[in-house]
């Protein structure tokens, strides 16, 4: 099971958006990851989201891309400060499952399942981009196999 990790696209400021959707640029940059993502064979069977419309704009995003067999939904338990080994003792492990949220929440999930602690950082999300955790083959700890960004500097 892959576990897709990803941090909303760029979004508006909140006094032109109170809901903070996403940027034309946050737009083109996940359009940009997600059809780089299905042009190299992602794939997800469902994209969870946290319920900020910003994250939803990007699940809905990946999904017009990855078509993902069950679909998109939101869940609870992902939003910037929610407890990262309360989720994580919940994940289910069965299927390619794609995450999209928010930060510090992204980075210290990842954190966690590498190494078990929320800190420090493991890797360094960009909005819109895509960090792929697997399970390595003999050991079945986490790693990471694969990132996607939208800037490389």
């Amino acid at each position: 099971m892959a576990l897709y990790l990803v941090q909303h696209g760029k979004s508006l400021p909140k006094e032109t958006d109170p809901g903070k959707g996403l940027s034309e640029e946050g737009i083109a940059e996940v359009q940009r990851i997600a059809q780089v993502a299905a042009g190299y064979g992602c794939k997800v069977s469902q994209i969870r989201h946290s319920g900020k419309k910003r994250a939803r704009q990007t699940a809905d995003i990946f999904a017009s891309h990855l078509h993902p067999q069950h679909g998109v939904t939101d869940i609870g338990g992902i939003n910037p400060l929610d407890d990262v080994a309360a989720f994580a003792a919940n994940l289910p492990i069965d299927d390619n499952l794609m995450l999209v949220g928010h930060l510090p929440f992204m980075e210290r999930l990842t954190a966690y399942l590498i190494i078990g602690a929320i800190e420090p950082a493991v890797f360094k999300f960009q909005n819109g981009g895509i960090v792929c955790l697997d399970r390595h083959p003999d050991t079945g700890k986490w790693i990471i196999k694969w990132a996607l960004m939208p800037n490389i500097g």
